[in-house]
């Protein structure tokens, strides 16, 4: 599926790192095949170390933590 024609890949990123829980340093979720489609996964992961924040993949999602605290898996 093309990027839609009203959205270019830097308004799609500005909006998913400047969501209400993004700016609240909350965590964001998106999946990996719209993320690699409509941005990069170079850009977006690039996007993320500027920004100091981490994410994991798991599955089929990426889950981005909107903020430079550890990560500590508990199971």
């Amino acid at each position: 599926m093309p990027m839609p024609a009203h959205l270019t890949p830097q308004q799609w990123m500005t909006q998913v790192l400047t969501s209400g829980e993004a700016r609240r340093g909350g965590v964001v979720k998106r999946q990996v095949r719209d993320v690699e489609r409509l941005v990069g996964r170079e850009a977006f992961l690039a996007e993320l170390d500027r920004r100091g924040w981490q994410a994991v993949e798991n599955g089929r999602h990426f889950v981005i933590f909107c903020n430079s605290q550890p990560i500590r898996r508990v199971r």
